[in-house]
C-alpha cells in the first residue's frame, strides 16, 4: 500500500521551473502567488486556518486560493491555534506539505508547546525518520493600532528553539521567493510577516502620507517559481561609518534614519534570523568598526541581545565603540501611545549619531 510517506513526489518541475516575467506586487500579493505556485506545483501543499479559505484571511494572503484548488487544499479551521498546528505537524510527518497562518502572531502562545515539543523535535527524536515540512505563518509587530494582543513581535521566542527556521521578509520579491524555500524546505519553518509593510514600505512617519509599494524596485516580482535562500542577508544600503542590523519593518526605519541623519551606514536586512547569515553582518562590522542593532520587539531577551553577543565574539578587535540596540520599551504594547513605544527614526536616529560620536 503506497502511504504520504514514500509515496513519489508530485512537482511538476518543468512548470516550476519555467521562465518567469515580473509584475508589481505589494507583499499581500506577493505571500499569496508564493502559495499559488507552490499549490500549483506540488499537491501536496494544503493551505489553512482562521478564515484563510472561504474569507481569503485577515489580511487577504490567501484570497482566491480556495476557488482555484477546492476546500480540500485551502479550507477554514476552527479557532483553535493549538488544534491547527497540531495537526499540521500530524500532516507533515505523514508526506504533506502544510502551510498554516495564525491570524496574528500575538495569538500562537496556545501552539507554542505543538511547535516547540513536537514540531522542532520530530527529525532528531525519530533519528531522521520523519521530517517536518510545515511552514507557520503569522502576521506581527504593530503599527496599525492593534494594541498590545495584535502587535507582538515574539520573534525571540522562535530563535531560541532548535530545530526551527525562522525568517522576516521585509518586502514583496523577498516575502514570495522566502516563502516558497520555506514550504520547500524538510523542517519546519516560522514564516513572520510584518504587517505595516504588507501594502508599503512604511518608513515610521505616521504623519506622512501612505507611500505604496508600486514605486519600490522590490516590489517587481517574478511571477514564476524561484527562491530566496533561507540564511541569507542582504546589504540594503553600502556604507563605512557604522553597520545597522536590522529586520522587517525596521529595515524600512532604518534606512529613514539613515537618510535623516546624514550618516554613511551600511543597512543590512537579514530576512532569515534562524539560520542566521553571520559572515555577512562580520564583514560589514568589521569594515565599519561600529554598530546598532535595530528591531521592534521588546528590548529585554530580545533578538537584538544574540546579535550583539555574536557580533562582539566575532569583532571585538574591531569594534570602535560599544554596540547600541534600539528597540521596543519593556511594557505591552500600548494603543493610545503607539509611535512612543514604535522605534521611529529618530530614535534609531539618536544611536546612529551617538555610536559614531563614542570613543
Amino acid at each position: 500500500m503506497t502511504t504520504m510517506m514514500n509515496r513519489p513526489t508530485v512537482r511538476r518541475e518543468a512548470e516550476a521551473k519555467a521562465p518567469t516575467t515580473t509584475k508589481r506586487m505589494t507583499m499581500i500579493e506577493a505571500i499569496r502567488d508564493a502559495h499559488d505556485v507552490a499549490m500549483a506545483a506540488d499537491d501536496r501543499v494544503v493551505v489553512y486556518g482562521e478564515d484563510v479559505g472561504y474569507f481569503g484571511g485577515v489580511f487577504r494572503c490567501t484570497a482566491g486560493l480556495q476557488e482555484k484548488y477546492g476546500p480540500t487544499r485551502c479550507f477554514d479551521a476552527p479557532i483553535s491555534e493549538q488544534g491547527i498546528v497540531g495537526t499540521a505537524i500530524g500532516m507533515a510527518a505523514y508526506g504533506l506539505r502544510p502551510v498554516v497562518e495564525i491570524q496574528f502572531a500575538d495569538y500562537m502562545y496556545p501552539a507554542y508547546d505543538q511547535l516547540v515539543s513536537e514540531a522542532a523535535r520530530l527529525r532528531y527524536r525519530s533519528a531522521g525518520d520523519f521530517t517536518c515540512p510545515l511552514v507557520v505563518r503569522m502576521p506581527v509587530g504593530g503599527g496599525i493600532f492593534g494594541a498590545e494582543t495584535h502587535s507582538q513581535s515574539p520573534e525571540a521566542l522562535f530563535t531560541h528553539v532548535a530545530g526551527l527556521k525562522t525568517v522576516m521578509p521585509s518586502n514583496p520579491y523577498d516575502a514570495k521567493g522566502l516563502l516558497l524555500a520555506a514550504i520547500e524546505d524538510p523542517d519546519p519553518v516560522i514564516f513572520l510577516e510584518p504587517k505595516r509593510v504588507y501594502n508599503g514600505p512604511f518608513d515610521g512617519h505616521p504623519d506622512r502620507p501612505i507611500v505604496p509599494w508600486k514605486n519600490h524596485r522590490l516590489a517587481e516580482v517574478p511571477t514564476g517559481h524561484y527562491v530566496e535562500p533561507l540564511g541569507k542577508a542582504a546589504v540594503r544600503r553600502p556604507g563605512t561609518a557604522v553597520t545597522v542590523v536590522t529586520y522587517g519593518t525596521m529595515v524600512h526605519v532604518s534606512l529613514a534614519a539613515v537618510s535623516e541623519s546624514g550618516i554613511d551606514a551600511e543597512v543590512i536586512d537579514l530576512r532569515t534570523l534562524l539560520p542566521l547569515d553571520l559572515e555577512t553582518i562580520t564583514q560589514s562590522v568589521q569594515k565599519t568598526g561600529r554598530c546598532v542593532v535595530v528591531h521592534e520587539a521588546t528590548l529585554t531577551s530580545g533578538f537584538g541581545a544574540e546579535l550583539v553577543a555574536l557580533i562582539q565574539r566575532e569583532c571585538f578587535y574591531h569594534l570602535e565603540a560599544p554596540i547600541f540596540r534600539v528597540g521596543g520599551w519593556d511594557m505591552p504594547y500600548p494603543h493610545v501611545h503607539e509611535w512612543n513605544y514604535f522605534p521611529g527614526p529618530e530614535r534609531v536616529g539618536r544611536a546612529l549619531r551617538a555610536v559614531v560620536e563614542a570613543d
